[in-house]
């Protein structure tokens, strides 16, 4: 009797969930580029995927010391302390660096977008595996209050990896905002009356004042755990986002290799006012050699901002809550980044936050 009374209290459950709106967005000026693997067709491909033609490669020492980082082991554990350069660009955008690849950003017509939002501990089987295998489990981001996470107008990701998409977060973001994703990303949710727009690269979408266009990265995608496994792999899309408001613009590269992409985004689009740019999780000697295929190295993130022609640059990826990959330790992208700028001579602002840490331009 009882197991029969839950049986019907699980069918009420589930048949009360609410359908998810899900709308596929492609423009006429739209761009998917698909690839067949075996067994499997159409699956998403890079634009540029045989591109291995890299401008530059840090050789040397890369991880000269630095008064401007403040670590209390060797590249471990740090805070930023250097100048900050002094930007006078009145984009309206307020950016704050929640950690790794999480960004909550305001508008001057008052949007809120939350891009890769990852709170707590990833999703099962990874943080299963972390605690398993090596007693690791991710320091959480820097968190939001209820009140700013009531006032968010729309949550984009990037892509379906673990520490860009966390689907325990969901719930706790809710059915208010609408979710800006890529293609075929909206069969990993639950249905719970989300709206959501799947996107192809360079289609649009309005979000009251701001308009958000979904743009080329050249990266990957799964969500299966062991990697490249041909079921999973690239059944989803993957890409960055350029937020558009009052004719200014803020850019989210997404996890990135790089590639003549970036010289597309900047045709379509201008110079950037704010990019948001990857250092992290490169090729190093401790790394397998495709990393660099699908990670910029901070030397490619340089070469990318020069393209872009971005105006300030922000970039992330590094810090205390990362999920390290090939990077040697928490901050070594930064400390490689910084003596790349030196030996490269940029003109381009590099505006270096702390993870919580906020700045307006």
């Amino acid at each position: 009797m009882k197991a029969s009374a839950l049986t019907l209290s699980v069918g009420i459950l589930v048949g009360c969930a609410t359908q998810n709106n899900v709308e596929r967005v492609v423009g006429e000026n739209s761009v998917i580029t698909y690839t067949d693997v075996e067994g499997y067709v159409d699956r998403f491909s890079n634009i540029y995927d045989d591109f291995k033609d890299y401008p530059v490669t840090c050789e040397g020492d890369c991880y000269p010391a630095t008064k401007d980082i403040v670590c209390e082991d060797t590249m471990q554990h740090c805070q930023y302390q250097g100048d900050r350069p002094s930007i006078d660009l009145n984009t309206g955008f307020s950016i704050k660096w929640l950690g790794h690849a999480s960004f909550a950003i305001t508008t001057d017509s008052g949007e809120q977008f939350l891009i890769d939002p990852v709170f707590g501990q990833f999703d099962w089987p990874v943080n299963w595996a972390f605690r398993l295998s090596e007693g690791f489990n991710r320091k959480p981001a820097s968190l939001l209050t209820d009140e700013e996470l009531a006032n968010t107008d729309a949550v984009l990701y990037s892509h379906i990896h673990y520490d860009h998409f966390n689907k325990a977060d969901i719930s706790e973001l809710g059915n208010q905002p609408t979710y800006l994703v890529p293609l075929g990303f909206a069969e990993h949710f639950e249905d719970n009356g989300y709206a959501i727009k799947e996107m192809a690269w360079f289609s649009s979408q309005q979000i009251n004042r701001t308009t958000a266009h979904f743009v080329p990265a050249h990266h990957f995608s799964n969500r299966i755990w062991v990697p490249f496994i041909h079921e999973d792999n690239n059944a989803t899309l993957w890409g960055g986002w350029v937020l558009e408001n009052n004719g200014n613009t803020l850019f989210f590269a997404g996890d990135t290799g790089y590639s003549p992409h970036f010289k597309d985004i900047n045709e379509r689009y201008g110079p950037i006012d704010v990019c948001l740019l990857p250092i992290a999780s490169y090729f190093s000697e401790e790394s397998p050699r495709w990393y660099r295929k699908v990670h910029t190295t901070p030397e490619d993130a340089i070469i990318a901002a020069q393209e872009l022609n971005c105006k300030v640059v922000i970039p992330w990826g590094y810090g205390n809550a990362s999920w390290r990959m090939g990077d040697k330790t928490s901050h070594s992208a930064l400390f490689r980044l910084l003596h790349m700028k030196e030996q490269l001579n940029t003109d381009v602002p590099w505006y270096v936050l702390n993870e919580g840490e906020s700045v307006k331009f």
